[in-house]
């Protein structure tokens, strides 16, 4: 099928703290809509049955509370209501925004899934209810070719929204479309929990998701575009990606995932948004790496000299390192119960330090969940206390072979390239209780070779 995202650079307001009518409120979401209103166009021109728009496309960012109230529109978040925002406007008040979406779904003939905040009254007596007597969510619309409303995803995992409320129960969301069967939606930080986003994979069996996101780069392990191709690939699905662009606030990375191939666009320079349109496979069978070719040897180690380990700060943890010197070797890192294990082979010696780095422990700045990490990296500079900086360039192409022997099911394998570039790896997968990541000469230089695992049940 032939699908669609769009990274929007959002027309934001000056002022989001300050109090405004409902009107001023329609009147900057307007022209944020008179440009999805183009994209939908020119998507549906190249032939794309659906289209995806990033988390606070339309209201933009850092309201309070109250500030937020006159950019929500009401929708009605139960499945069993059947609703045309664009035929029946009528029907609810406060749903300018949605009408709006719906009736560019409708003329373009269009599966469309965009992000807007929503509002829902409730009663004093529920003791979950707001003092001000209203729930106020981050939602995402899916809306049918016809313009109907088909299902409604209201964020999980906030990120600093204290604009927001976290529903009672976590919302698993999907809809059904004749190209690709059920599509499945959940947002941003939602892709780092268990709930909702695993779970509803695991439980519909889903092979497609839309993933609206406004997400800020974090190298070398979480920029958007690695972790949202380590995901696809992780769950066997493709995920429709689309981003916030705001370079100046790190956030750019959007794409159509596929777990053998990836369509992205990564651009920190440039100013204005970006549409993809790519035509994928429907995935329909689990495809599973066949791991018998993995040449998996977990070697003893041999009485020779390990360089010695020291330890730097990579993502805000205290990662334990060996720097990895030399054309080739043998490496190993352990922390807890964790070890890393690295075979490595390079053609040409340059300028540039690498290190194998092992973190096996609770993060607990910007969000708290366990995470198991192998990491090969590219250090800042030559010196170890460089090793877990943000680096966009390197020119060595390793070979590698890379595994550890995780506790958890859940690992993301990362590749990440030169000019935040993506690689798909040789090999990958489990063979003796570890995990194996292989490739033969990446196709440009290495920034990261990392499995990445996510302990769910430790956080």
């Amino acid at each position: 099928y032939v699908a669609a995202v769009y990274e929007h650079e959002s027309i934001l307001s000056p002022t989001p703290a300050a109090l405004v009518e409902r009107r001023a409120a329609l009147e900057l979401m307007g022209r944020n809509l008179d440009i999805y209103e183009q994209q939908v166009l020119a998507a549906a021109r190249q032939g794309a049955q659906i289209i995806v728009f990033p988390e606070d496309g339309i209201h933009g960012f850092n309201f309070t509370r109250s500030s937020i109230y006159p950019y929500l529109d009401f929708v009605p978040h139960s499945r069993s209501v059947k609703w045309n925002p664009c035929r029946e406007p009528y029907l609810f008040n406060d749903t300018e925004v949605v009408q709006r979406l719906s009736c560019m779904a409708l003329k373009n003939k269009i599966f469309l899934v965009a992000n807007l905040g929503t509002k829902q009254p409730c009663e004093r007596s529920d003791p979950r209810c707001p003092p001000d007597g209203r729930f106020q969510f981050n939602t995402n619309v899916a809306l049918g070719a016809d313009g109907a409303l088909l299902a409604t995803y209201r964020k999980h995992n906030l990120y600093f929204e204290y604009a927001f409320d976290t529903p009672a129960e976590p919302d698993y969301a999907f809809f059904d479309t004749p190209f690709a069967g059920k599509v499945g939606m959940f947002t941003c930080f939602d892709i780092l929990f268990f709930e909702p986003a695993v779970n509803l994979i695991r439980q519909y069996n889903l092979k497609q998701i839309v993933y609206p996101t406004a997400w800020m780069n974090q190298l070398p392990l979480l920029s958007a575009v690695e972790f949202q191709q380590a995901f696809s690939t992780a769950f066997n699905v493709n995920i429709l990606a689309a981003n916030i662009h705001h370079p100046t606030l790190g956030m750019t990375g959007s794409g159509i995932y596929t777990p053998v191939k990836s369509f992205i666009y990564h651009n920190m320079e440039s100013y204005g948004g970006k549409l993809i349109v790519a035509e994928i496979p429907v995935i329909t069978a689990d495809y599973k790496t066949n791991l018998e070719k993995t040449p998996g040897r977990v070697s003893e180690k041999g009485k020779e000299q390990s360089p010695p380990s020291f330890y730097a700060e990579m993502m805000y943890d205290n990662f334990t390192f060996v720097p990895v010197w030399g054309e080739k070797g043998e490496l190993q890192v352990c922390a807890n119960s964790l070890c890393c294990y690295l075979n490595y082979r390079r053609a040409v010696l340059a300028d540039e330090l690498y290190a194998l780095g092992v973190f096996d422990g609770l993060h607990t700045v910007h969000g708290t969940y366990y995470v198991q990490a192998c990491a090969l990296v590219k250090c800042g500079g030559l010196s170890f206390s460089t090793c877990g900086q943000e680096v966009t360039d390197a020119t060595a192409l390793i070979d590698f072979q890379l595994w550890g022997n995780m506790s958890t099911p859940y690992i993301f394998p990362l590749l990440l390239t030169s000019g935040i570039t993506l690689d798909f790896a040789d090999h990958m997968g489990w063979k003796n209780n570890h995990y194996f990541l292989s490739k033969n000469r990446t196709s440009a230089g290495l920034l990261t070779a990392a499995l990445y695992g996510r302990w769910y049940e430790k956080d």
